[in-house]
């Protein structure tokens, strides 16, 4: 975008800002959005959050191009498709197999709507460019140019949305109008700006220099002298879950006062909480909640805290477990053993009488956790103070009573829940809630935090109710979230909260090698029980016949690991030996069938993904008039016809974002020539990482594979939470350094 047009545009916002001009005059469509129901919780005493970015027009303003409609959700069933519906695809020239998709998309009123606007046929999804403009011209004639404001709207959502697939919230001017001069949109900026104008999109300004928030006294000087600022467009809804976010995550880390120094540490922790300071925190909980939480506020005090970090059974561990004492937002970051140190903060807190949950990204996570926590020497009933822990923990098991004091679990507390976040989002499964839908939780622990996008924190952070803790863990090097954000590395990169980072390694061969990878080496490794076997291939043809040798026959014979408990992992769906091809030659070895039930057989191994970054690995049950019946682990799973063919895959062989947050005993990496581009360090990282026991590399790739562990971290994602946070912690400080100000102020004039 220009800098005239930059400049044209922060003026209106500004004078809608300032009152001078009503939002609905600068925008054509002044419909106002319902108030979100999804807002930040009240945030007494922690840090403010408004001086985060400068967005253009009032939030009631924006609202989707006319047409567009906003969904909660796919449908359960088929809807019924109008004739209208079908007659105007028709007159378009679009298959009438887009009925569905479009009415679906649109609503029942999908005729009206593609009759004023026939880009919005862009909307729905598996619609090209291309295709919407053929619709266009078939209905417009001469009309449908590729100037026409309506296009030009329909193209920056599209693109929009495009990149939210990629992990951006937000993209800068210029990258879009690269995308719309690539669309052959005749003036990019123009286009821009109408699509600012229709309400389809939101600008941010937001800040890029470093120096601190000034005080309201200040204000005056600070507007002859502009912060510089970057100019950044997005959809209302990427904006919405941002800034709830950084609203839910400020509210959180201000639970124990450790907003006081949010921004201000990085790569350590903080002492624990002052017994004093941590009771008033835990008394200051709703009123509501008051009995609960009266078991809280006696438990979390700076004697149990250390009593029960001092049982802990690694250093990691107790320093993991000190910093939850006294944060109310804590992050984590470690490989594969590290999981063991959240398992101990939740005992810790169950020690206490706190109530505890944990959460992963997968189901098989979740048992991995499960474990974690039944295994744990304060969790089994048979603990005693004379029993010696794991690790480089403590010979001394504290006092003989049993109790809290010596990190054995209260009797009376509840078992912590174990749960995946998408089901405790769907109310399926971990915590109670109360009346107001906030989890009945002390303390949140999320692994897998990674694979966290904007939407989904958002959400989880508004259940969480005032006085909570929550522990973010993960590790950093695998793959990122499929939805848009990157909530964990902006947490991270913001310096925002304390931050311990475990020095616990993954064990044997396997953790060796996938340790390397992280720092960018591929290391040669001993492995004298044959953990990891490189296969050289020549050609995809040969890579898909020996992925299906060693799981059939070699990993079975040699390593006693059934083919049911190996994992094939491929870099994508496509190819000579993409996951279409090899779950195919699999199939046929391991459960032929004539594929009776849309392709599936009774036993067939199955990747279940009901939305983008949820991938569950079952086997197909049954299957009868009311779908596809999966048994996913514990968890029985009925998907409808309709829905078979775009949710359910065959699953012997995954793609390393499906496999992301799952082990396996086994892994059969897969790296065909014609799939070397996919290849990145944290493609690789995450894929040699899913074998417990065993992996083996099916290695075609040649220097390609180094290469790409030699290369640097993948594209960083564009998003607004970490500015949104550092803002956040700066008007913090601005707003502390004000109030000490005036009390000096004040005590000096008693004084004088």
């Amino acid at each position: 975008m220009s800098n005239e047009k930059a400049a044209e545009l922060l003026a209106a916002v500004r004078a809608v800002e300032s009152g001078e001009r009503s939002a609905t005059s600068f925008f054509n469509e002044p419909a106002a959005r319902p108030p979100s129901s999804s807002g930040p919780r009240a945030q007494p005493g922690g840090p403010e959050s408004g001086a985060a970015g400068g967005r253009t027009g009032a939030r009631a303003a924006a609202v989707p191009p006319p047409g567009r409609t906003e969904r909660s959700g796919r449908q359960d069933g088929p809807v019924t498709v109008p004739e209208g519906v079908r007659a105007l695809l028709a007159e378009g020239g679009a298959p009438e197999g887009l009925a569905q998709r479009v009415t679906e998309t649109l609503g029942e009123g999908a005729e009206s709507v593609l009759r004023a606007d026939p880009w919005q046929l862009l909307a729905v999804p598996g619609v090209l460019p291309e295709q919407a403009d053929g619709f266009a011209r078939a209905l417009l004639g001469d009309e449908a140019g590729p100037g026409d404001p309506r296009r030009a709207v329909a193209l920056v959502v599209r693109l929009l949305e495009r990149a939210a697939l990629r992990g951006d919230t937000v993209l800068t001017p210029d990258a879009l109008g690269r995308g719309l001069a690539g669309h052959a949109v005749p003036d990019p900026e123009e286009a821009l700006r109408q699509a600012v104008d229709a309400g389809a999109v939101l600008v941010f300004e937001d800040a890029l220099d470093a120096g601190p928030v000034p005080s309201a006294m200040s204000e005056s000087d600070v507007e002859e002298e502009e912060r510089p600022v970057t100019l950044l467009v997005g959809l209302d809804r990427y904006a919405l879950a941002e800034e709830s976010l950084a609203d839910g995550l400020a509210r959180i880390a201000g639970t124990f006062g450790s907003a006081e120094t949010a921004g201000g540490r990085a790569g350590g922790t903080a002492d624990a909480a002052d017994p004093a300071e941590a009771a008033d925190a835990e008394d200051s909980a709703e009123a509501a909640d008051a009995e609960d939480r009266a078991r809280a506020g006696a438990a979390g005090t700076d004697d149990g805290w250390a009593a029960v970090a001092e049982s802990a059974p690694t250093s990691s561990a107790r320093e993991l477990i000190r910093a939850v004492a006294g944060n109310g937002l804590v992050t984590h970051t470690g490989g594969e053993a590290s999981r063991a140190e959240v398992a101990a903060v939740v005992v810790a807190a169950r020690a206490l009488g706190l109530r505890a949950a944990l959460l992963t990204h997968t189901d098989e996570g979740r048992e991995r956790m499960a474990r974690l926590i039944a295994d744990h020497p304060a969790s089994r009933p048979d603990n005693h103070p004379d029993s010696t822990p794991d690790g480089d923990g403590p010979d001394d098991g504290g006092s003989d009573d049993g109790g809290p004091e010596n990190g054995a679990p209260d009797n009376d507390a509840p078992a912590p829940d174990c749960a995946t976040v998408a089901a405790v989002l769907a109310g399926t499964e971990g915590p109670e809630r109360d009346a107001d839908g906030a989890l009945l939780v002390d303390l949140l622990a999320v692994c897998d935090a990674p694979q966290l996008d904007a939407e989904t924190a958002a959400a989880l952070l508004e259940a969480l109710p005032d006085g909570s803790r929550l522990l973010l863990s993960g590790d950093p090097g695998v793959l990122g979230a499929a939805g848009p954000g990157e909530v964990f590395g902006d947490l991270l990169a913001a310096r925002y909260c304390p931050h311990v980072a475990s020095r616990t390694p993954d064990p044997g061969p396997i953790g060796e090698l996938v340790s390397g990878v992280g720092i960018g080496e591929l290391n040669q490794v001993a492995a004298p029980g044959k953990e990891v076997v490189i296969v050289p291939v020549a050609d995809p043809g040969e890579a898909v016949h020996r992925t299906v040798q060693l799981v059939k026959d070699s990993v079975p014979r040699a390593l006693g690991v059934p083919s049911a408990e190996t994992q094939v992992i491929t870099p994508g769906h496509g190819g000579s030996a993409g996951t279409r091809a090899l779950n195919a030659a699999l199939k046929e070895q391991l459960n032929p069938g004539p594929g009776r039930f849309g392709g599936f057989d009774p036993g067939d191994r199955v990747a279940h993904s009901p939305a983008p970054g949820r991938t569950r690995i079952g086997t197909v049950a049954s299957a009868d008039a009311d779908g596809l019946r999966l048994a996913c682990g514990d968890h029985r799973v009925t998907v409808p016809p309709e829905r078979v063919p775009e949710t359910v895959r065959h699953g012997w062989a995954v793609t390393a974002h499906q496999a992301a947050g799952i082990r396996w005993p086994a892994a059969v990496v897969v790296l065909p020539g014609d799939a070397t581009k996919a290849l990145t360090r944290e493609w690789v990282y995450t894929a040699f990482g899913r074998g417990e026991r065993h992996l083996s590399v099916v290695h075609g790739a040649g220097d390609a594979l180094p290469r790409a562990v030699a290369s640097a971290a993948a594209r960083e994602r564009t998003t607004r939470l970490r500015t949104l946070l550092t803002e956040s912690a700066r008007a913090a400080e601005a707003a502390r350094a004000a109030e000490t100000a005036e009390t000096t102020g004040a005590a000096e004039a008693a004084d004088g």
